[in-house]
């Protein structure tokens, strides 16, 4: 082979292998596992913290995000994806991912719910590029008995989180601040 047919050669493999990699997820199964892990994420949800079936039936969408792994030793972060529902039905698919820094040490994992209430609120979600949760949403807290304290303030709120299932080394799971952005799985 000539210096010229080699390079031509390593050129085309190198750039067929640079594309391979960017594939754009259509036909792949990544949307399937998010699916199945939303599922068993409200399963879990409805069955151990109480008042989440009823906030789920007033809610107009509902983003579950069913694992979220934090990490941090001075600097942390964040990731996990999910999907939107809308009318029980996956519409997109979400990433989020949070940064903090201070004093922090440990690694965790848990779950989380945001339940749009109003269509404005979900329009908002939905057309935004990068969405941030910040002050228009209020955080609902399940209490002794595992009901959620959900009063008639908090039920005008056009997002409502809820963080469920916490596991790990991290005292508490924020979501304030975590960023929101959609995904092709």
């Amino acid at each position: 082979m000539s210096i010229l047919s080699r390079r031509n050669f390593l050129a085309t493999s190198g750039s067929a292998t640079l594309l391979a990699a960017c594939g754009n997820g259509v036909n792949s199964q990544g949307g399937a596992k998010i699916d199945a892990r939303v599922d068993s994420a409200f399963d879990f949800m409805y069955s151990n913290v109480g008042g989440t079936t009823d906030l789920s039936n007033k809610a107009v969408g509902i983003l579950m995000m069913p694992l979220v792994s934090e990490a941090g030793f001075g600097v942390g972060g964040s990731y996990g994806r999910g999907a939107l529902r809308v009318n029980d039905v996956t519409v997109d698919y979400y990433s989020t991912t949070a940064a903090s820094f201070g004093f922090q040490i440990g690694a965790q994992q848990y779950s989380h719910a945001l339940f749009f209430m109003t269509e404005q609120a979900l329009s908002d979600f939905r057309r935004s590029p990068g969405w941030t949760l910040g002050a228009d949403a209020r955080f609902a807290v399940a209490n002794d008995a595992g009901n959620l304290g959900v009063d008639t303030t908090t039920a005008l709120t056009p997002v409502i989180a809820v963080v469920f299932g916490q596991s790990g080394l991290i005292a508490g799971a924020q979501v304030e601040g975590n960023k929101y952005n959609r995904i092709i799985p």
